[in-house]
């Protein structure tokens, strides 16, 4: 019944051209149509209710209210409004049965519902969490409705911005004329932002810069995370010493599987080839114990890591070359030594394939 395509035009929305659908829920064709399509075999108390108390579950019990002035305002400026529901039912988009009038005064008092700050940042947060409320455990809404809706709201939710917003700021947002935007960052927060001066879109311009410096200082944007990707953003979802760590276990993970490309992408990205795990041993060491010969050429040469690091037992790469069976990566070793003019040690290993000399 409604379709999930961003519109052009925010002021009078036409209904798209496949099926003669609205676009979106997030337009005024698309959100009446929502409205008929809501509960529509309950009473028009019963159906508010529904919304009503779906909504106190979304806010957590938070401030949720009913503006009557807003509503008698919304019904008695309705021209608009009325002539997109009579067009709507004119290409027979309303399901059989709808009273269009009922579903009008349900669209205005959906329209007429006021919340706080507060409030708005649990609804929010709700989608960030997957649809259960992060203070009361309620599972409000299932994992695709949310998938649904962050979809909706990344690609439709800020009007004729919609598009600027997905790319500058690249994540899920809704704006509303009252200069209220919900922002979710799946998976960590939601933020609810007022402030009622508004731009030529009908957003709320202070909310719109806030969230473009807030993607400039950490890297919350949909894509900040590619791999490959260096960035001197500031990611609050990880502390520092996880983050190291993080990156410590994928460099030595990638030398032991013989990942070459993936060690490009750490070499790129800035990562030091070098770091050492707990044990003191590097990725050179894992990629000469499990015979990765190109893996230790591409360190040695490519990223110029030091051919002899030594582990908390005293190890280094060559012994490890020599106690594993891999001489092809020992004479590797040892070449480079010696271009670099690097004296070799005494192996530790008995069982030497190969020798220095």
């Amino acid at each position: 019944m409604v379709r999930g395509t961003p519109q052009g035009t925010s002021t009078f929305p036409s209904l798209s051209s496949h099926a003669d659908k609205p676009h979106n829920p997030m337009i005024n064709a698309g959100a009446i149509m929502t409205a008929a399509l809501l509960k529509p075999d309950l009473s028009a108390a019963d159906r508010f209710d529904f919304v009503f108390n779906m909504y106190k579950r979304l806010g957590g019990g938070e401030y949720l209210g009913f503006n009557n002035a807003v509503f008698l305002s919304e019904k008695e400026c309705a021209d608009r409004n009325f002539a997109l529901a009579y067009f709507m039912r004119e290409n027979k988009c309303f399901p059989e049965g709808t009273r269009l009038h009922e579903t009008l005064d349900f669209y205005f008092q959906l329209c007429s519902l006021e919340i706080t700050a507060e409030s708005g940042a649990l609804m929010a947060a709700t989608l960030a969490n997957g649809g259960i409320n992060p203070l009361t455990g309620d599972p409000v809404l299932t994992v695709d409705a949310v998938r649904n809706t962050l979809t909706l709201m990344h690609s439709c939710g800020m009007y004729n911005y919609s598009g600027q917003f997905a790319f500058k700021v690249g994540l899920p947002s809704k704006s509303g004329v009252s200069g209220c935007v919900l922002l979710v960052v799946p998976n960590t927060m939601g933020i609810c932002l007022w402030s009622p001066p508004l731009d030529s879109n009908g957003n709320s311009c202070r909310a719109v810069q806030f969230c473009m410096e807030l993607v400039s200082r950490f890297n919350f944007h949909n894509f900040d995370n590619l791999r490959g990707h260096f960035t001197s953003k500031c990611d609050p979802r990880m502390a520092k010493a996880e983050s190291k760590a993080q990156i410590l276990f994928d460099l030595l993970f990638s030398a032991a599987a013989g990942d070459l490309s993936a060690l490009r992408r750490h070499s790129l990205s800035g990562s030091d080839m070098q770091a050492k795990d707990y044990d003191g041993r590097t990725a050179l060491h894992v990629a000469t114990s499990e015979g990765h010969l190109n893996i230790v050429k591409y360190l040695l040469y490519n990223c110029q890591v030091y051919p002899l690091p030594k582990d908390r037992w005293g190890r280094t790469p060559l012994d490890d070359a020599s106690s594993f069976g891999h001489p092809d990566c020992g004479e590797v070793i040892i070449e480079c030594s010696k271009k670099r003019g690097i004296e070799i040690p005494l192996p530790l290993s008995d069982a030497n394939d190969f020798h220095a000399d």
